[in-house]
């Protein structure tokens, strides 16, 4: 099934074209609707599906690469919100409705990384990356906090968002990045010496040098949604030509050349929280829209979602 409406690409710049990012399929496909509000996309090779969140639902749901089915994954799922996966194949989740960053074990049970920074419950954590050392690092606005849509109606115990580093060895939670409207998708680049952290209510995407001790720079902006009223920054991806593609709500999908200019988009007929690369070569583009899932397979490979090199649980093809 495909989706009906515009074009899906549009230009900007000639780089979107030569960089072949406008080849691969003509229209998106529709892998599922009947979502309240679709977010955190995340591909799992060894399984060859794709678990995401259903956030005022609850619930996560998981798409099945050789069937096509749609099954629940869990239910009462914390209001989850960003997935991913870290070095072991093991599914990191950002509950926002539970205030809490949680790993779900190869056994199915379910591990508490972080609920809290400095005795203070975190706000509602957003979206997660992690690092090639083990680190995991997530952003933690109040979306989950301000009404009961998508989490539970709290006060703020840290009063501000903020950007935080797991240790991989400790477990401790560390302030790494503040002086956010709402800190959303957050991602490294290839070689891992920048992450990009997009600021929804700001309407910018932010890029911080990343120091060897684990701190960051003190960032400067990499991209804005300036003359384009429809478009909030959520949450980041790359591919493998260093293009930084980003989730931009009424706006579709941006994609950027590695020099901060917008090369072009994707016109999707929903509001887009979300993308993840996968498929067998990662060439297939998952968005997640509002009330669906859709997938591009593209002429472009995605980045690997545990940095840089191959994890030992990726299915060989």
């Amino acid at each position: 099934m495909t989706g009906e409406g515009p074009e899906l690409y549009e230009m900007f710049d000639e780089r979107f074209r030569t960089g072949r990012c406008m080849n691969g399929d003509a229209d998106l496909e529709v892998l599922y609707t009947g979502c309240r509000w679709a977010e955190g996309p995340v591909y799992i090779p060894a399984w060859r599906q794709l678990v995401w969140s259903d956030i005022p639902n609850d619930r996560m749901l998981r798409w099945d690469e050789e069937t096509g089915a749609v099954a629940v994954f869990r239910r009462s799922a914390g209001h989850a919100n960003g997935n991913t996966l870290d070095r072991q194949g093991r599914l990191v989740t950002c509950e926002q409705g539970n205030r809490r960053v949680t790993r779900t074990e190869h056994d199915g049970t379910i591990t508490v990384l972080a609920d809290r920074w400095q005795g203070k419950r975190l706000n509602s954590p957003n979206d997660a990356a992690v690092k090639s050392d083990g680190s995991i690092w997530f952003s933690d606005p109040d979306f989950g906090i301000t009404s009961d849509y998508e989490g539970y109606r709290a006060d703020s115990e840290i009063g501000a968002n903020n950007v935080y580093r797991i240790d991989p060895d400790t477990g401790e939670v560390r302030l790494v990045a503040d002086c956010f409207g709402a800190p959303n998708g957050l991602v490294f680049s290839g070689d891992e010496q920048q992450l990009y952290v997009s600021d929804t209510r700001a309407g910018h995407v932010r890029v911080f040098d990343v120091r060897d001790d684990g701190t960051l720079s003190e960032g400067k902006v990499f991209a804005d949604a300036a003359g384009r009223p429809a478009a909030r920054f959520d949450n980041l991806r790359f591919d493998d030509g260093g293009r930084l593609w980003a989730a931009a709500m009424g706006d579709g999908v941006h994609c950027y050349d590695p020099d901060g200019t917008l090369l072009g988009r994707l016109v999707v007929p929903e509001a887009v929280a979300n993308i993840s690369w996968g498929g067998a070569k990662r060439n297939r583009l998952f968005v997640a829209a509002e009330t669906s899932l859709y997938s591009v397979v593209m002429a472009v490979t995605g980045t690997h979602p545990t940095g840089p090199g191959r994890s030992p649980w990726t299915r060989s093809v």
